[in-house]
């Protein structure tokens, strides 16, 4: 700020210098002008070019703060069924931990969500060869997806009637090895109390190109230092699973999940039948209710009876991935409060998991003419 008073002072007398006194009075009010708009910007939170900054969108006593480095969720604090206010969901204290995670913590994970098997796709007769960061996988969109780079925000509007940002990243053609350039958007609004949407949209400019946004926010509705989420109860409204296989690549088939441990068609809690499995829940569900593009539809249902909190999900995509935080271990978080598996539970709404490699999977393919758009509505009460 003192560098900024200064370059104003030096401005100032060199206009002195070339300015005739006459049109003076038209400068200084040109002046005027400019330091309003510098400070209105630092106000309003939108950062210079580069810059990474936090954020805060507030509606009476939800409030939810993001970082644009990733277009992720910091913190989102909602009363429980006494009033009081916590923060449901993981993170960190500081920007630098956010660009040095590796458990995409609240952030946009993309181009393409989830796992890619072998690291390639073949789409119109063309091989694509992408970068695995998963043994011989792609996770989340490779080593440097979505959730590490800095988006632009385009819109900032902190409190009033429809509270909302708007972040954008335009993905170069052969990032990461996915083809095409791509103009993404991702709207974050509080549209009535206790409600958070959001709107993920995608177009290819050039080429077709696999698109498969993801909000990969970990919940604890206890609050984010209250333990294991093991006694949640949850309810998931997909009547099938993607199976996978030993490196989670799904095989192609979909299987019914009533009587196996995959089984949240009727509410239970999430530790009832988890020691059934090698470390817990990481899989895709195959939402019922149809895939309308633009019709939105229960996912899932979460309910702390500790706290009262609850969470309802809704969504237009066809999948949600459920994941049990399994490989969280000794994560400095918030406040200095460590992290192990099963901190906290994921609901990431999506396509199907390697789509690009399975015809017979909902398509994610983004063309020209057929933009991408994705929604979320978390709906948060107490009971």
């Amino acid at each position: 700020m003192l560098l900024f008073i200064r370059q104003l002072k030096q401005i100032w007398r060199r206009a002195r210098l070339l300015l005739s006194w006459a049109n003076m009075a038209k400068f200084f009010l040109a002046l005027l002008c400019v330091i309003a708009l510098s400070v209105f910007g630092f106000a309003n939170g939108y950062e210079k070019k580069g810059e990474i900054g936090i954020f805060e969108l507030k509606r009476g006593d939800l409030s939810v703060k993001f970082t644009n480095w990733g277009a992720t969720i910091v913190s989102l604090v909602v009363p429980d069924k006494h009033g009081k206010l916590d923060d449901v969901v993981l993170g960190y204290d500081s920007i630098q931990e956010y660009q040095n995670d590796t458990s995409y913590f609240g952030s946009i994970v993309g181009r393409v969500a989830n796992r890619i098997g072998g690291a390639k796709f073949t789409l119109d007769g063309v091989l694509y060869k992408l970068i695995a960061n998963e043994g011989n996988n792609t996770l989340h969109g490779g080593t440097r997806g979505f959730s590490d780079v800095v988006w632009k925000v385009t819109k900032y509007q902190k409190d009033g009637s429809s509270p909302q940002i708007v972040f954008s990243y335009h993905s170069f053609d052969g990032e990461e090895g996915f083809p095409g350039d791509l103009l993404v958007t991702v709207k974050y609004t509080l549209i009535a109390n206790n409600q958070l949407k959001l709107t993920m949209n995608a177009k290819a400019l050039n080429k077709p190109t696999p698109v498969n946004l993801a909000q990969h926010t970990y919940w604890n509705l206890g609050g984010h230092n209250s333990g294991d989420i093991l006694s949640n109860r949850l309810q998931i409204f997909g009547s099938d699973i993607t199976v996978v296989d030993h490196y989670l690549i799904p095989t192609g088939k979909l299987e019914p999940v009533k009587g196996t441990p995959y089984d949240f068609l009727k509410p239970r809690t999430v530790g009832s039948r988890i020691n059934k499995l090698p470390k817990g829940y990481d899989i895709n569900y195959a939402l019922d209710d149809g895939t309308g593009e633009y019709k939105l539809k229960k996912a899932a249902v979460v309910h702390d009876k500790k706290s009262g909190r609850m969470l309802e999900l809704l969504t237009n995509a066809p999948g949600v991935q459920f994941y049990t935080g399994n490989y969280i271990k000794d994560v400095k978080g918030k406040g200095g409060f460590v992290y192990q598996a099963h901190a906290a539970l994921c609901l990431e709404t999506q396509g199907f998991p390697d789509a690009v490699n399975h015809h017979n999977f909902p398509s994610t393919i983004v063309t020209p003419k057929k933009p991408y758009n994705h929604i979320m509505l978390f709906k948060f009460s107490t009971k």
